[in-house]
Parts: structure tokens; C-alpha cells; sequence
């Protein structure tokens, strides 16, 4: 089965290898909030204690980074992304999710690969509040897509009917980013890995 492989050309490691390519921002509970926009029929918009009140579930899942490392048996724990479509009422034609971080970081992500059942909006890792340098407070974890996908420091989820690069797509990134499929690069690895992702 799928889930006990190793995806091509990626190597295990023990601990993260920690990238910030803008920098680990300043988080301030009490000014951040958390925002589902978009081709919604209601946005959403919670405080940080908000997201700590909403149903959760745990997944355990491998995580990857397109630059060939991969991290065993990684415990998250967070609000399933099927409930906030749920909650917001997303509309019929969306095609695409735009995450968008604290540090200006974007990401783009096709909106079927979000619809399984082990993605999450991770608020816990490995039974404690996300590390800041993991990008507390809040996160996607897409555990089928490389990790540049899982934003750090989220803020905002856009839905969205047409695609639009995020900050690594538009440096020659893949629109989807399929561990599996090795989907490293747009046009199947068209373009030479420049500089490192943010994860």
C-alpha cells in the first residue's frame, strides 16, 4: 500500500530542517485572527481561541519537503478542512485554495487535493501547541503534497475558481505538489531547484 512506501527520492531524516525564507515572524494572539474568504457564502473570521474551540480530529502522517527530506510518523492535530467548507458554504465552481501566512508567504493548492479526509488545519504537533519555528499558530497539513503547500503562520484561506501563482509557484514550483507523483516542478521538472521552499 501507498501509505507504508517511501515517495521517490526522498530520504528519512530525524528532525525538521527548519526554513523561514522571510523570516519567523511575531505572532500576537491578541490582534491575529483567522480568515476563510473567497467564492464562500459565509467568510469566517476567529480568533485564535475560537480555533481552539472547534471540533478537532489527530492524524499521523509522514511529511515531506521537495527539497528530498522526509520526517516519519509526524502527530497533528487540528480542525478537519472539510468543516470549514462546511461552515463557510464554499461555491459551486471552486477550483483552487490560496493560503496566505502572517510573513506575506502564499501558496496555491488545488481544492479536490484538500477535500481528504487526513487534511487538516493543524493547531497541535506531536501533543503540544505548534512550535513557532513550525509555524504556530495555525498550518495546513496536505500529508499527500510536498510541504511548501502547508504554509506556516496561516492566517487566511481563499477560495478561488481560477488559479493564481502563490510565492513558489510563481519561482517554477508545481500547481500541486504531489509527493507520490514527484510533482516538483511545473512542467514535471522543467526548472532547477533555485532556493529552498518556506515549510
Amino acid at each position: 500500500m501507498q501509505e507504508v512506501q517511501k515517495p521517490p527520492n526522498q530520504k528519512y531524516i530525524k528532525n525538521f530542517i527548519i526554513y523561514a525564507e522571510f523570516g519567523i515572524p511575531e505572532v500576537n494572539l491578541e490582534t491575529y485572527r483567522f480568515k476563510v474568504s473567497g467564492e464562500v457564502q459565509k467568510p469566517l473570521s476567529f480568533t485564535y481561541e475560537e480555533l481552539l474551540k472547534l471540533p478537532r480530529k489527530e492524524i499521523v502522517e509522514d511529511f515531506h519537503c521537495v527539497t528530498g527530506w522526509s520526517v516519519k510518523s509526524v502527530k497533528w492535530e487540528g480542525i478537519p478542512f472539510k468543516l470549514l467548507v462546511e461552515m463557510a458554504g464554499v461555491k459551486e465552481g471552486v477550483n483552487w485554495v490560496m493560503f496566505y501566512s502572517l510573513d506575506g508567504y502564499t501558496t496555491i493548492v488545488p481544492y479536490e487535493d484538500l477535500l481528504k479526509d487526513n487534511v487538516i488545519i493543524a493547531l497541535f504537533m506531536n501533543g503540544e501547541k505548534i512550535p513557532l519555528k513550525h509555524g504556530f499558530p495555525a498550518r495546513p497539513i496536505i500529508p499527500h503534497l510536498y510541504a511548501w503547500k502547508s504554509a506556516k503562520w496561516l492566517t487566511e484561506v481563499e477560495f478561488l475558481k481560477d488559479y493564481v501563482d502563490g510565492y513558489w509557484e510563481e519561482r517554477g514550483y508545481h500547481e500541486r505538489g504531489n509527493v507520490w507523483e514527484e510533482e516538483r516542478f511545473k512542467g514535471q521538472g522543467g526548472k532547477h531547484l533555485r532556493r529552498r521552499p518556506v515549510i
